[in-house]
């Protein structure tokens, strides 16, 4: 039996994922489309409105609208080419080049982003049948049905919401960050070479790949939260997600340059350590208190519950609070070591200008100001972009004024 039952949990856990959903929605939808369009319409086979809806339904509600729109303007305006060229012309080598090269022109003019091509199509569906008029509505219609139909399904089997693996997505990168940070805590008690400090450097500029793809999870869960009906207060989870991942880049572009200090370093002191005995065992548990505050800041930002984004909360407050601390005795001892042996100085204070950079941008203060401005700032261009809209969301409770003194605990 486990040797059964192993195949099915993964799939069930496949499923779960962006991947498996969309397959199994897109699968759904485009069955449903034709078994109504061959209900409705008098073509043998109908395929373009499960096509439509093939295309139309994707993973998030918001996608699906916008997507649908674009997929029914692209075939209507192809329809259109082509019901006017039929009827001036024929179908010929000349005339078919002309219909491509107007259509991908009007294509990008009505502004169907990836659907450009879709208009050629239509129109050249449409051109090479004989009764174009029938032909031409019909087709319409099979769009309509299958944008109608994915449009449908998504509202009444509402898509997930992912949330849930954009904050597995940031988690991960900020235990990465982490164990770069204890690993260049490390490494500072004794001697480093060149190679081990480039290495070092090397692989915090790899974090750089990894943020592209956290960012890429974070867009797909903006986008499940834009006008999905399960969702209250979308703006306020999407705010505090953007600006913790933007926290978090600016704090591994700062740990980039850290380690690109210590290779510097590392190449003046070949032969001996980079710190003196009484300094490293400082400098590698304020590494060590970093990595620590980093990872409790991900866990704050990513914690849907209120008593424990409160927990994650006091967690880096008591984190940032002992890093500041074992900073300043840090400094007073790289102060001192200077003063005896000034070779260098000049990279002891770049040293400590990063580490103050990267704490203070994990400040829950700061934190709680760029929150609130960010939520300012987007209320006001929804107010002003779509006014009425705001207003009755707010009448009917789904839009809410979001506090800056609660957002970190959103």
């Amino acid at each position: 039996m486990p040797g059964v039952a192993e195949p099915v949990i993964k799939l069930v856990r496949r499923t779960t994922e962006p991947v498996g959903a969309q397959t199994l929605r897109s699968t759904g939808a485009a069955v449903i489309a034709y078994v109504v369009a061959t209900s409705t319409l008098s073509q043998p086979a109908p395929l373009t409105a499960p096509l439509t809806a093939l295309l139309v339904v994707q993973v998030t509600l918001y996608a699906t609208l916008t997507t649908g729109i674009r997929r029914v303007n692209s075939v209507i305006v192809g329809v259109l080419i082509a019901s006017g060229f039929s009827s001036l012309v024929g179908l010929s080598w000349w005339s078919l080049g002309l219909t491509i090269f107007t259509s991908l022109i009007i294509g990008r003019l009505v502004r169907v982003n990836e659907f450009v091509p879709e208009v050629a199509i239509s129109a050249m569906l449409v051109l090479g049948v004989a009764q174009v008029a029938d032909t031409a509505w019909e087709r319409v219609f099979e769009t309509l049905i299958g944008a109608g139909v994915g449009l449908l399904f998504n509202l009444l089997f509402a898509p997930p919401v992912w949330v849930q693996s954009a904050g597995t997505s940031i988690d991960g990168l900020a235990r990465e960050m982490g164990q770069m940070f204890r690993d260049l805590g490390g490494d500072l008690g004794g001697r480093v070479t060149i190679g081990q400090a480039a290495e070092r450097l090397h692989r915090a500029r790899r974090i750089d790949h990894d943020i592209v793809a956290v960012d890429a999870s974070l867009r797909q869960a903006e986008e499940s939260l834009m006008l999905n009906p399960r969702v209250r207060q979308g703006l306020l989870y999407r705010v505090v997600l953007r600006t913790g991942l933007d926290t978090l880049e600016i704090c591994a572009v700062v740990l980039r340059v850290l380690a690109r200090t210590l290779t510097d370093l590392a190449k003046e002191r070949v032969d001996e350590p980079l710190f003196p005995a009484d300094v490293a065992p400082g400098l590698t548990e304020l590494f060590g208190q970093m990595a620590d505050a980093v990872e409790s800041f991900s866990v704050l930002i990513t914690t849907p519950v209120a008593a424990g984004a409160e927990a994650a909360e006091d967690r880096l407050a008591d984190a940032l609070a002992v890093s500041r601390a074992t900073r300043d005795q840090v400094a007073d001892m790289l102060l001192a070591a200077v003063q005896e042996h000034p070779r260098k100085w000049q990279l002891h204070g770049a040293l400590l200008a990063e580490v103050d950079r990267i704490l203070d941008e994990l400040d829950i203060e700061k934190r709680t100001e760029r929150l609130g401005k960010e939520l300012a700032r987007r209320s006001e261009e929804l107010h002003e972009r779509h006014p009425r809209l705001l207003a009755v969301r707010r009448r009917l409770g789904l839009a809410k004024d979001a506090h800056p003194a609660g957002a970190t605990r959103a």
